[in-house]
């Protein structure tokens, strides 16, 4: 008996232990290989096509040293920065690994007066102060020969864009020429300097626009005037951000550099927000007015109507109003998966775009032409006027009419391009005849000189708003103990940023980029909201033009009354008449009130039925899954 408790003793310890080895050799293998098992719908944190492609074309060792503080005091920001710090080491080592050699990290501790806060100063790093006196360093050195691209400083609140940033320095140190790209606007886009008599009043120029930032950050960016007559032939792609006022002279540069090749991404608008704010500050949301390329879209077989918004009731916004009472924006679209196109590599990745007071393109491309749809309205829109449409957004609701279309927000045109300019360069006209004769000569001349088609296939991106750029429009920006923080309300700057890397960067980039803004919307409650509105618009309008008929019935009784040529009062039938039209008018009202308390119940009813459901669906499916599994066991443990 003894004998066999001492078997089952070691057999026991034997078997203990094995686990026990077991399991660390399982860690350890685990570890070398930094697996992460990723459970987010989108794969956030699962490393992209994009950087996996990057990654496994390097030919040459790439080197990156990473800076970490890991001997500063453990108080409560140095620990998040550490846990933050440990995330950014386990996606390098996943980058090693998929690299195949071709990548060598480095891992630095800068303390202070040593050798490795010397080189994380050499490499730009630069370190934040702690509350407790201390500098923490957390920023990466990429470089190849010698060339360096740098991130100082890693947000942790910006985690998502890690992947982008880190894979966008790879790819600048193995092709370090940056494109050029040229900008061309009517906007302040660059930002406006400083002057004294605004420095006296306490008031600074503004800094340049977030997308124009980024622009530089990954291009050599130079600004091209609206009266332009020449494209410099080193700009690869032109970016035109509302051309109002464009000469026609620009618009025949534009052309050329077509001709020549180049590529073209134009953000037009019917009702320009921020031209507005720019010209006088109180108007608020007042729109200014539109903007076009009127000749250029002519030749192309495309027409935009500078004047007429985008109104769509199932990707419509909400503005902050009055305490309790939200301001319905029905130009003001939150454009959803359904209204972007998931098959082009611009807009595949990206959920949520949105888009103010913006225009629509129709027609067909010319021969030779192809059209590709990137953004669009849903079926339940209508284009209404730009101007009335930003005065009340109720009022455009009261007269709806879905015109059932998907209207086209975005499109790429690609292929060979014809000009616009079949006579050449225009030129001033002349009174005289010997000027007469020699303007034809010029002409003839300017038509010779003149390309007539595009050398080769090009590409150009038309898209109906340009207040969608705006820094207002885009970011979220917010105090935190690292300083002034940006975060991304939309995929609005991925979506132009995107564009240009299509024509002019390194493709593979996209892949990444578009994975940093991810939105879930209620979109199943947009269209129930949209149905249930249009249940209650026949009885709207019918009860307007009642109330609206009897008010001018009682105008004109009262005017009657008023009168003083008139020989005779009021009968005491129009008497009675002009009181039961005022009776008609407070109960039309009422019944008005009703019914738009009987649409605001219903709608408020639905969101709260879908977010109860939301909350309570998951704990609901672990009950039951529980009540099942006992009742599984309970009936086994009866048969034994």
């Amino acid at each position: 008996m003894q004998k066999k408790t001492l078997e089952t003793i070691l057999y026991s310890t034997v078997g203990v232990v094995a686990m026990g080895l077991l399991l660390i050799a399982l860690n350890v293998l685990v570890g070398a290989t930094r697996l992460r098992v990723d459970l987010t719908k989108e794969k956030a944190y699962t490393l992209s096509e994009g950087t996996r492609a990057i990654l496994t074309s390097l030919d040459t060792p790439v080197k990156i040293r990473f800076y970490v503080s890991q001997s500063v005091q453990s108080i409560p920001e140095a620990v998040f920065l550490k846990s933050y710090a440990r995330k950014v080491e386990d996606v390098l080592a996943e980058y090693k690994q998929i690299a195949r050699g071709k990548l060598v990290v480095e891992k630095y501790d800068p303390k202070p007066d040593s050798d490795a806060e010397d080189s994380a100063r050499l490499d730009g790093i630069e370190p934040i102060p702690l509350p407790n006196g201390e500098r923490f360093y957390l920023g990466l050195a990429v470089s190849l020969l010698d060339v360096k691209e740098n991130l100082p400083f890693l947000p942790p609140n910006e985690e998502r864009l890690l992947e982008y940033r880190l894979t966008r320095a790879i790819s600048r140190v193995v092709n370090p020429e940056k494109p050029v790209i040229g900008v061309m606007s009517s906007l302040p886009v660059f930002g406006t300097p400083s002057n004294p008599m605004m420095m006296q009043m306490g008031q600074r120029g503004q800094e340049p626009w977030a997308f124009i930032t980024e622009l530089q950050n990954n291009f050599t960016v130079r600004r091209v005037e609206l009266n332009t007559d020449k494209i410099d032939d080193a700009i690869k792609v032109l970016v035109v951000i509302h051309p109002r006022g464009i000469t026609e002279a620009a618009e025949y540069a534009i052309d050329q550099f077509l001709m020549r090749g180049g590529k073209l991404i134009a953000f037009l608008d019917a009702a320009s927000l921020v031209d507005s704010q720019q010209a006088n500050p109180m108007m608020g949301r007042m729109p200014g007015g539109g903007s076009t390329l009127e000749k250029l879209l002519k030749a192309w077989g495309v027409t935009f109507e500078q004047n007429l918004c985008v109104a769509d009731l199932r990707y419509k916004m909400q503005l902050g109003g009055r305490p309790g009472a939200p301001q319905e924006a029905p130009t003001y679209l939150s454009i959803t998966p359904q209204g972007i196109n998931a098959d082009d590599i611009v807009t595949g990745q990206l959920d949520n775009i949105w888009y103010f007071s913006g225009g629509a393109f129709s027609g067909t491309p010319v021969e030779g032409l192809k059209q590709t749809v990137l953004l669009k309205s849903s079926p339940d829109s209508q284009l209404v006027d730009g101007f009335l449409a930003n005065l009340s957004g109720e009022n455009i609701l009261k007269e709806f009419k879905p015109s059932g279309k998907e209207h086209a927000l975005a499109i790429r045109l690609t292929g060979k391009f014809k000009t616009a300019f079949p006579n050449g360069k225009p030129g001033e006209k002349k009174d005289t005849a010997s000027d007469s004769d020699k303007e034809k000569k010029d002409e003839a001349q300017s038509a010779e000189t003149s390309l007539k088609e595009s050398q080769q296939e090009t590409t150009v991106i038309l898209v109906g708003d340009s207040d969608m750029l705006f820094d207002n429009f885009t970011l979220r920006r917010f105090a935190s103990p690292f300083g002034m923080l940006a975060m991304a309300m939309n995929a609005n700057l991925n979506f132009a940023q995107n564009a240009v890397e299509q024509l002019a960067g390194d493709q593979r980039l996209i892949a990444v980029r578009s994975r940093a803004t991810l939105n879930r919307p209620f979109t199943r409650v947009k269209q129930m909201e949209a149905a249930a509105r249009m249940r209650y618009q026949d009885e709207l309008a019918r009860l307007e033009q009642s109330k609206n008929e009897a008010q001018q019935r009682i105008n004109e009784l009262q005017a009657q009354k008023k009168d003083k040529s008139q020989r005779f009062i009021l009968s005491p039938e129009q008497e009675q008449e002009l009181v039961r039209f005022q009776k008609t008018v407070a109960e039309t009202n009422k019944k008005l009130r009703q019914v738009q308390k009987d649409l605001r119940r219903d709608v408020d009813a639905l969101q709260t039925r879908l977010t109860w459901l939301n909350i309570a669906a998951m704990p609901l499916a672990v009950t039951l899954c529980g009540v099942i599994l006992a009742a599984i066991k309970r009936k086994r443990t009866a048969a034994r």
